[in-house]
C-alpha cells in the first residue's frame, strides 16, 4: 500500500500501540523474551503478531511462523520472536 492509498484511514503504528510509558503487551513480550536483536524487523514483527494474536489468539507454534513469513529478521531463527508471541497471547 502507498501512503496516499491510507489518507483519511486510521493507521496504527508501533508507537501508538503503548500506552503512554506502559508497553503493549505484545512489545512487552518481545522485550521479555528477548525477540529484537538489531530492531529493523522489530516494528513488522510486532504489528503482524497483533494482528495475529487478534486474529487467532490460539495460534500453534506453526501458525505463528507461517503468519510471520513475509517479516524477514537476518538476526535470528525465530525462536525467540516465536517464544514472545506465544506469551503475549496468554497476556492479550
Amino acid at each position: 500500500m502507498l501512503a496516499v492509498q491510507a489518507e483519511g484511514a486510521d493507521v496504527l503504528t508501533i508507537e501508538g500501540l503503548a500506552n503512554g510509558d506502559e508497553l503493549h503487551p505484545m512489545q512487552a513480550a518481545f522485550k521479555e523474551h528477548h525477540g529484537l536483536q538489531c530492531g529493523f524487523c522489530t516494528p513488522g514483527m510486532v504489528m503482524s503478531a497483533v494482528d495475529l494474536v487478534k486474529t487467532n489468539p490460539k495460534a500453534t507454534e506453526h501458525e505463528i511462523r507461517e503468519w510471520l513469513e513475509g517479516n524477514i529478521c537476518r538476526c535470528t531463527g525465530y525462536h525467540n520472536i516465536v517464544k514472545a508471541i506465544q506469551h503475549a497471547q496468554q497476556t492479550m
